[in-house]
């Protein structure tokens, strides 16, 4: 069947069309996305009125895109940028009542579980106990398990945007706004550790996200353009190396570096910072790179959902 995956998430709002069927691996044909920054949009706590309509729009483009292509089944979800906002729920419904399409909010665990079970699937049983981490626009999902459904799942308020909007005042950011953000984003994690490390040592440990994509090509790893199947990888060695050195570029130097797009740019030194801290907390000397998460494991939990 062909299926639509309308993503909304604090960074980015992306349609996923992708021929899926059980047992096979999910295909895809279209991909229509923009670089929305939801998070940026938020006047406190609220989602501002252009935040809103910018949103309408994209769905409703995206409702035609869906139709010209044939989509059978959409599934529509939204992150951290929309869970938090005070207003997010109103926003929804006025959506659903002009546009007609429900737009699920996704709980912080539940981004978790689900991206998990995108990387059990793509690597298999072989790998053994998991222990995976998303870098996303508002947060930071941590998992770890044996089996398709993980031990557990945590959500920590960690995400790039929210770092990058709330922690850093210039760009590039102060040598002691950077210090401020390693010491918060060090103790948050250091909170959760137990939660994940009662239960072993991971044999894989994994990294997915467009941060921990970007961190890897910076740091030596193949472009996207040789395709999904080449093995990369970030270590940790590496990755230290850059984090300070990210800090102190101005953006359009970023921008300038491989893998690395000029409106993502501002963000990389907040991610850096989170990386680097999660695979030191978890004593992590390398993460392979997984090319499916979130969308993917809302794509198979649906296709599960149907043909189970």
């Amino acid at each position: 069947m062909r299926l639509g995956v309308l993503d909304v998430g604090s960074n980015t709002v992306h349609l996923l069309v992708v021929d899926a069927h059980r047992g096979a691996r999910p295909l895809p044909a279209f991909s229509h996305k923009e670089e929305m920054r939801l998070a940026a949009h938020l006047d406190g706590d609220r989602l501002t009125e252009e935040g809103e309509a910018r949103l309408r729009s994209f769905v409703l483009d995206a409702l035609r895109i869906a139709e010209d292509k044939g989509v059978e089944d959409l599934v529509a979800f939204a992150t951290s940028a929309v869970r938090e906002a005070a207003n997010g729920a109103e926003v929804l419904a006025r959506l659903r009542e002009s546009t007609g399409v429900d737009i699920q909010v996704l709980p912080g665990p539940e981004e978790a579980r689900l991206t998990f079970l995108a990387v059990r699937r793509w690597f298999g049983w072989s790998s053994g106990r998991l222990l995976v981490m998303d870098i996303g626009g508002g947060s930071l999902e941590l998992a770890a398990g044996i089996d398709e459904e993980p031990d557990v799942a945590i959500s920590l308020p960690l995400g790039v945007s929210r770092l990058t909007r709330d922690r850093f005042e210039s760009d590039p950011p102060s040598a002691e706004r950077v210090r401020e953000l390693r010491r918060h984003v060090r103790a948050e994690i250091a909170r959760r550790v137990g939660e994940i490390s009662r239960y072993g040592p991971p044999d894989h440990a994994v990294a997915t996200s467009k941060t921990f994509r970007q961190l890897a090509r910076i740091t030596g790893a193949a472009p996207s353009s040789e395709g999904p199947f080449v093995r990369r990888t970030l270590r940790h060695a590496d990755l230290t190396e850059w984090v300070d050195k990210l800090a102190r570029m101005p953006a359009a130097e970023r921008a300038a570096l491989p893998g690395v797009s000029e409106r993502r740019a501002e963000l990389l030194p907040a991610g850096a910072v989170v990386a680097d801290a999660a695979m030191d907390l978890f004593g992590l000397r390398v993460l392979e790179v997984c090319p499916w998460a979130l969308r993917e494991g809302v794509i198979l939990r649906r296709l599960d959902m149907i043909t189970g």
